[in-house]
């Protein structure tokens, strides 16, 4: 019985390494350790739940067995909401918090003896994270901000022209000019929809390498 659950833990925290590694990779906040110890916690405590008790059980004695393992589903909440960041008008961490809260699933699932669903979930997560993701920048355009310090406002149209070349569409757009001077720092923030990242990395390198740039951010 004590192997039986030790591999579950194994298991678990394998497929939790496994959505982690994919959020490593896009450098997110929670990675590879976080969704580990989730997974391996969450089948941890659904074992202590379903087999912890046995020895106090009697003809007047009854469990609930999803009692303690209820709690991880709120529990996890309050983890997932410390990845969620809101800036402005953008809300990053989203997709990193569902992940957290899927993997807690994933090592109830298997925590509890079902492989197959942990498995099957599993897979299921990783291609809505990665593959789905691509196919949906493929179909639509993707909305990020991009921030451009330029010395001189005369650079302006160069940065809006260099972006419609690209094929980038640029949905709103703000100059801000603290000084009239020709000279002057100015702030260009715009709006910009982009298929994919490597198209929109390779754009941004291109823009940090024209004249009059002194700083580029894009906020995807």
């Amino acid at each position: 019985m004590e192997w039986e659950l030790l591999l579950r833990l194994f298991v678990g925290g394998l497929c939790g390494a496994l959505i982690g590694f994919e959020r490593k990779s896009r450098q997110k906040a929670a990675g590879l350790r976080t969704h580990f110890l989730v997974a391996v916690g969450s089948s941890l405590i659904m074992i202590v739940s379903k087999y912890a008790f046995f020895d106090v059980l009697g003809d007047s004695v009854k469990l609930d067995p999803s009692r303690i393992a209820a709690n991880v589903v709120s529990g996890i909440g309050f983890l997932g909401a410390g990845t969620i960041l809101v800036q402005k008008q953008s809300i990053r961490g989203l997709t990193t918090a569902a992940g957290l809260w899927a993997t807690a699933g994933i090592g109830l699932a298997i925590g509890s003896g079902m492989y197959g669903i942990g498995f099957c979930a599993t897979i299921l997560v990783l291609i809505g994270l990665e593959i789905l993701d691509r196919s949906l920048q493929l179909l639509f355009p993707k909305t990020m901000r991009l921030v451009v310090h330029l010395q001189g406002q005369n650079h302006v149209r160069d940065v809006i022209d260099k972006l419609a070349n690209n094929g980038v569409k640029i949905t709103t757009y703000q100059v801000e000019m603290p000084d009239e001077e020709e000279n002057s720092k100015t702030m260009l923030d715009l709006q910009i929809q982009a298929q994919l990242s490597t198209e929109s990395n390779h754009m941004l390198l291109e823009i940090q390498d024209m004249n009059g740039v002194t700083f580029v951010r894009m906020d995807k």
